[in-house]
This record gives C-alpha cells, sequence and structure tokens, in this order.
C-alpha cells in the first residue's frame, strides 16, 4: 500500500476508533468534526484518497459503508457463534441464560477486525431495527462481553422482567434507560435501568451476501 500522509493517517486512525466503538462507520460531519476538518466535502476527499491506496472499501451509493479490507498477512481467528438476536422486537429467551454456551458454529475472522481481542462473540441478527446503522436482517454481529457502555453504543442487552434479548443503542436518561433502535419507523424501548443487564458491546458486522 501506498504511505499515507500525517492528516491522511489522523483520518484512518479515527474511522478506526470511531468503528471500534459504535460498530458502524461515521458521518461525514463526524469525520469532519472528529478530524478538525473544514466540512464535509473535505472528509470525502480524504475517504476518496484512502480507498484508492486501499485503506478503506465503500458500498457505492450506501453511506456510512465504510469497510477495512482484510489484509492478505492478516491471520485468522475462531469466534463462536451463539445464536440470534432481535433487531426489531425483542426475542424472548427459552432459558434464564442469556445466551447458549455451546456455539451453533465457529465463524473465521481476521485479527485485523479483532485486534488482539479474545473475549469475542458473535450472533446472527433478525430484524430491521439497526438498519439505519448497516446493520440488516441476516448479517452476523461481532461483539466484545461487557457489562457497560458510553451512551450511544449499539449493545446486545437483555431485559430481565421480560426475560427477552433485543439489540439497540443505549443511551442513559433521568431515571431510565432508552434504547433506540436505528429505524426511523421504529420507536424507542424504555426501561427502567435495574431491568437493564448489558452482555455485549458491537465491534464489528459480517454482512450477508444475497
Amino acid at each position: 500500500m501506498e504511505a499515507l500522509s500525517d492528516k491522511q493517517q489522523k483520518v484512518l486512525d479515527y474511522l478506526g476508533r470511531f468503528i471500534d466503538r459504535h460498530g458502524y462507520a461515521p458521518s461525514m460531519r463526524d469525520i469532519a468534526g472528529g478530524c478538525g476538518l473544514k466540512a464535509a466535502p473535505v472528509a470525502q476527499y480524504y475517504l476518496d484518497v484512502l480507498e484508492k491506496k486501499g485503506y478503506i472499501s465503500r458500498m457505492k451509493g450506501v453511506s456510512r459503508s465504510i469497510t477495512f479490507p482484510l489484509k492478505a498477512a492478516g491471520s485468522l481467528k475462531l469466534v463462536p457463534l451463539l445464536g440470534t438476536i432481535a433487531a426489531g422486537t425483542p426475542i424472548a429467551l427459552p432459558e434464564n441464560d442469556t445466551w447458549s454456551l455451546s456455539p451453533e458454529e465457529m465463524l473465521e475472522v481476521s485479527d485485523d477486525i479483532l485486534r488482539g481481542r479474545t473475549n469475542v462473540f458473535a450472533l446472527k441478527v433478525r430484524g430491521t431495527s439497526m438498519i439505519d446503522a448497516l446493520v440488516d436482517d441476516g448479517d452476523t454481529v461481532l461483539l466484545t462481553q461487557a457489562n457497560t457502555a458510553e451512551d450511544g453504543a449499539m449493545v446486545a442487552v437483555w431485559l430481565q422482567d421480560r426475560n427477552e434479548v433485543t439489540l439497540k443503542k443505549i443511551y442513559r436518561e433521568a431515571g431510565r434507560i432508552r434504547l433506540q433502535p436505528a429505524n426511523r419507523y421504529m420507536d424507542p424501548i424504555f426501561c427502567d435501568p435495574g431491568n437493564v443487564e448489558i452482555q455485549g458491546r458491537v465491534i464489528g458486522i459480517i454482512r450477508k451476501l444475497d
């Protein structure tokens, strides 16, 4: 790959941090603000340069579709696929345990995505409540085990009183938790803080191919 200028490397590093934190790519406005660029068109210019040099890939005509191509030298790690999670109406659990400890299968994932993490698991997505975050029905999300997350993070949560699990963005408000879908046609779920248990934070998405 061609070498990057200091500014190009700064943008690339920002993309990695944002996707690592949120599980999806930043908008042009996010990139401009996060990297001290004058405007969104300047961010677009840097993305064009990074894509041309092979550091990122994008789907034509699809916003927030930035991904990192797998490096030829990157090693593959096995990640357990533990079941299904709802991106829509929460899915009821057959048992008190949130996930089965016996994986349905093991997925090969590049260490470039895992970045050295060892506490990663995968869940198959059912529903379209996170479609605006580029998580579609049938996709697979990679999560790192966590019992806390920052506001705005995409998380897998267990709703204890319902014995149900769902995939949403989490926000803490006065006296309650808001589980926000990334779908303009769907309403948020409001919960008592004591009823919400975070199971994992999304760090990546494996998109299904038709």
